[in-house]
């Protein structure tokens, strides 16, 4: 039993006596020290601790040639902590800082990068998301010969996926909450922001639809030029999609479409 409590009560002590080390060497420890062991902390994973020490030492240096460094890690300690955005702040004052340094290129695109990072999946705000693609373009625009220039185009080309998933959802929501008008809108503002979107043959399927029930809703002396709208979005679709599963669908509503016009007049 008392073999078993030293076994559980060892690594405690050994813990402890490693904090308080540390503490020890935070508090009382040269910046030389302090700088040997932020990167012998760092070069282990061990980032928090790496951090704390790189902290406390950069009002020291300066003004030195070793604060660029310093600073480099500092930026990196939070990236690998996962705090994005103070990485992303760190980087970009590095980079502004230091604009001759031999991180700066590299410091640019990790800000841009951390933006990328903390971008939030297609069903929340995408605020976030434009921002990154704006500073990964503002990278490419600024080095346009870095090795780095693929990879920021398949974040942007990744991005921008997103934005356009979340423009498609918020144009079918308006669509199944019967806001037919407002879903035309969107389902063509998504033509025109993403020409190349994969979404394209349903999009002008539920434009046609849309236009049918908002001709079918609306006041008789709007009905003809509406249901003259809905045969344009058939027409449309059906030169775009010739061979569509949607093709029997979007035939019958241009068949209402036109009843509905002749009944008219």
């Amino acid at each position: 039993m008392i073999k078993k409590y030293i076994l559980i009560a060892l690594p405690v002590l050994m813990l402890l006596g490693s904090c308080n080390s540390f503490n020890k060497l935070l508090k009382d420890g040269d910046p030389e020290t302090k700088l040997a062991m932020a990167m012998e902390y760092y070069e282990n994973e061990d980032y928090f601790r790496a951090l704390q020490l790189f902290d406390n030492i950069m009002p020291y240096y300066r003004g030195q040639k070793e604060l660029e460094k310093i600073y480099y890690y500092y930026a990196w300690s939070y990236f690998h902590q996962g705090q994005y955005l103070m990485a992303a702040y760190h980087f970009r004052t590095l980079a502004k800082t230091f604009p001759n340094s031999k991180y700066t290129e590299e410091c640019y695109f990790q800000a841009a990068y951390c933006k990328y990072a903390v971008s939030p999946d297609p069903s929340l705000d995408q605020s976030n998301t434009q921002e990154a693609i704006n500073e990964l373009q503002l990278f490419i625009n600024k080095y346009p010969n870095s090795e780095l220039v693929g990879q920021c185009n398949d974040l942007i080309d990744e991005l921008r996926k997103k934005m356009e998933d979340k423009a498609f959802d918020i144009a079918k929501l308006y669509f199944y909450i019967e806001e037919y008008q407002a879903a035309i809108v969107a389902m063509n503002n998504v033509l025109e922001d993403f020409p190349g979107t994969e979404y394209k043959e349903e999009i002008l399927y539920v434009i046609v639809k849309a236009n049918y029930y908002y001709a079918v809703g609306s006041v008789f002396d709007k009905q003809p030029e509406r249901f003259e709208n809905t045969l344009s979005a058939c027409k449309n679709f059906t030169r775009s999609f010739p061979e569509s599963d949607y093709s029997k669908d979007v035939s019958n509503f241009e068949r209402k479409a036109q009843a509905e016009l002749e009944k008219i007049n």
